[in-house]
């Protein structure tokens, strides 16, 4: 009852939203590529001649404004602006689950894509980057395998940092909240003769803690972070441009916390185990971007190179017991190399792209499990080298004004192969195992089609239906003794997508609505591995996604505006059998069935002496339900989260008060059962803070 009471008070604030009128609106010079934010947006995307607005496609835009305005301060906290996005939090860096539209991964390689200024992020323990100093986010939701190619099934984010061609100074940024987090950055940005550009940030976090630990008294979740960015933009004729971005990042991390939890009665124990748990992690990533222009094409080469090593150690039984604890340390280094060539031309009745992508990528990882249930230290060690590589062909072309003016088909098709290698080695005390090596190759071929009709300055309507893909591969930890679950396949899904964006009654509206229907063959589950603690990938039958969402922005007057996110998904599987277990019709873990923002901002202009303006923003984040596991007894009901930020400025210098979680609202942000137990991770509490910014 109190969904459907949310999801009624949402379509009513729409209903009278669409009515309101005012004379107070944008600015005349304001774009309609401008998509709830009010700004005009720079548009700098490697593969896209068009913004978002004018794309066939679910999207959204977060600009650098509504960062700040929303205090978002990890890649986690997007999922409140982003209809049917959904990362909960698994308790450190070493995993970010990222779910759209129902298609996700909670282990392994991600569903979702992530390229940040171009480079894509292929490892799950990547995905939690430092989000300071970020410009923009962009996400399209749905498959984008023939642009992005490989593990984007569910969608995209591409996140962009500024550039020192569109901004110039020096900004300095502190922040001090409760459970002890402090922070600062510095930035600074300028260009010269705006020919070459030159950028360098850096950001120093400290959290003490969220969840107190009952053995030792102490806080389970502490962190320590830093991170350096820099810049080079260079303007080497009018034709050709050179950008060289460098990121370093370093965090030290206790976890987890952890709770034991009765699934029949819901009732969460306290943290309480005895050794010390932590993920440490060092992070290089590294682009470089070479655009050539002519008048009727652009040539774009994008070279990247990211590096990893994390250490995790690991109280595994969670107990104050002395029972099992694992050393866990893995090391990424992954190269790519992509060139595309795509026509410019405006008003043109063919658009075209090519593309070519390469990448090989060294993955090693360690284990070493520490038994001591029997009085000894009885160690058994696993050590897996997972080389990989592989190369995609990829072509776009949209053919304009086809049949009538204003209406466009777009035709797209993306060949992906890859070979992935394994060489296993297990010792324990009594024995040392002869080297396993297997190695697999997958091959895909992922079209897409897109029929749309524009309305000009008002918006388009489309239909498109896409081919998803993800790649299979190795259970790095897999015992050993189970042949058959060293390996899974890839999964594939067709997804089918009618939506429409408009601007209504002279911009005072933007709204738009996609429906989506998605058939999902061989998904990768997370399972419980036959013979030891720890998880691994297999595969069902069929699932399938269908939904819609729901995005809206009114700005009845120019220092006012409301926002409305909405996602619904039914998430289910249609064919999946695990042993004597049945799971159809079962939804699917992990995957709220609603997401609901609520927003408003509204700006008072003061123009005193000591204040120029003051902002006041609010958003009603709700989330749910979501079922945690295959057999769909284990949820966490529907939540919702109140945040609100207040903001006095002065010229360049503003000081901010923020507070999350307001109405201090409980619920379980994450789930996992091992060895018959279940334990769960809470969600923050309310916390609250003050951030200082300086421009000059």
């Amino acid at each position: 009852m109190k969904q459907i009471k949310d999801l009624s008070l949402t379509l009513l604030f729409i209903l009278i939203s669409i009515n309101i009128y005012a004379d107070d609106i944008l600015n005349e010079n304001d774009s309609v590529i401008i998509r709830y934010t009010g700004k005009e947006v720079v548009v700098e995307s490697f593969k896209q001649n068009n913004d978002l607005y004018l794309q066939p496609v679910s999207a959204s835009l977060i600009s650098n404004k509504e960062l700040k305005e929303y205090n978002i301060t990890n890649i986690k906290e997007i999922t409140a602006f982003i209809p049917n996005l959904y990362m909960p939090d698994y308790g450190s860096k070493m995993t970010s689950p990222v779910f759209i539209r129902g298609i996700g991964a909670s282990k392994n390689a991600p569903s979702v894509g992530l390229y940040v200024d171009g480079v894509p992020y292929f490892d799950r323990s990547a995905f939690d980057f430092n989000m300071n100093d970020v410009d923009r986010i962009e996400v399209l939701r749905g498959p984008q395998g023939t642009i992005y190619g490989r593990n984007t099934m569910g969608g995209i984010i591409n996140v962009f940092t500024p550039s020192p061609f569109k901004y110039t100074g020096t900004n300095i940024n502190a922040l001090a909240g409760n459970y002890n987090n402090i922070g600062w950055g510095l930035s600074h940005y300028g260009n010269i003769d705006n020919k070459l550009g030159y950028s360098v940030s850096g950001n120093v976090m400290h959290s003490g803690g969220y969840f107190t630990n009952k053995y030792d008294d102490e806080k389970a979740d502490k962190m320590d972070a830093v991170s350096l960015r820099s810049r080079l933009s260079w303007r080497v004729m009018p034709r050709l441009n050179i950008h060289l971005i460098l990121a370093y990042e370093y965090s030290d991390q206790d976890g987890y916390p952890y709770r034991l939890y009765d699934k029949d009665t819901r009732e969460i124990k306290e943290i309480n185990y005895n050794e010390h748990s932590f993920y440490q992690r060092t992070m290089s990533t590294n682009g470089l971007n070479i655009e050539y222009v002519t008048d009727l094409f652009k040539l774009g080469s994008q070279t990247s190179f990211q590096f990893f090593d994390g250490n995790q150690g690991l109280d595994q039984d969670f107990s104050p017991e002395d029972r099992f604890y694992v050393d866990f340390y893995h090391r990424q280094q992954m190269y790519s190399q992509e060139f595309n060539i795509k026509s410019i031309k405006e008003q043109s009745v063919y658009d075209w792209q090519f593309g070519i992508f390469a990448f090989t990528q060294n993955y090693f990882q360690k284990s070493d499990v520490d038994n001591r249930t029997t009085g000894d230290h009885l160690h058994t060690i696993q050590d897996v080298h997972n080389p990989s590589k592989g190369f995609a062909l990829y072509h776009q072309s949209t053919i304009n004004d086809i049949f009538t003016p204003n209406l466009s088909l777009l035709l797209g098709v993306r060949y992906d192969w890859e070979k992935t290698k394994s060489t296993f080695e297990k010792r324990t005390p009594t024995a040392i195992d002869d080297p396993m090596k297997e190695d697999l190759s997958f091959s895909q071929i992922s079209p897409k089609g897109s029929i749309q009709y524009s309305f000009g300055k008002d918006g388009l309507t489309y239909f498109s239906v896409s081919r998803g893909y993800k790649t299979g591969g190795f259970n790095n930890t897999a015992d050993k003794e189970v042949k058959e679950d060293r390996t899974f396949d890839p999964e594939h899904s067709w997804s089918y997508e009618i939506g429409a964006k408009t601007s209504l009654f002279d911009n005072l509206l933007f709204f738009d609505l996609a429906l989506f229907y998605i058939d999902w063959r061989d998904q990768q589950i997370t399972q419980p591995k036959s013979l030891t603690n720890g998880f691994i990938l297999r595969n069902a039958g069929k699932s399938e996604s269908k939904g819609l969402e729901i995005s809206a922005q009114v700005n009845p007057l120019n220092f006012l505006n409301f926002n409305v996110m909405y996602g619904y998904t039914n998430a289910k599987f249609k064919d999946y059998k695990n042993g004597d277990l049945v799971y159809d019709g079962n939804y699917l873990p992990m995957v709220p069935q609603n997401t609901l923002t609520l927003a408003g901002n509204y700006i008072y202009n003061v123009n005193k002496k000591l204040i120029d303006n003051i902002t006041f923003n609010v958003q009603y984040q709700g989330i749910g339900k979501v079922y945690w596991n295959e057999g769909n007894d284990v949820s966490q009901p529907y939540y919702n989260l109140l945040n609100s930020r207040i903001s006095f400025q002065k010229r360049d210098f503003s000081i901010d008060l923020w507070a999350k979680n307001i109405t201090t609202t409980e619920y379980i942000s994450y789930y996992f059962s091992t060895s018959g137990k279940h334990y769960v991770q809470k969600g923050r509490p309310f916390t609250c803070g003050v951030n200082m910014n300086l421009k000059f």
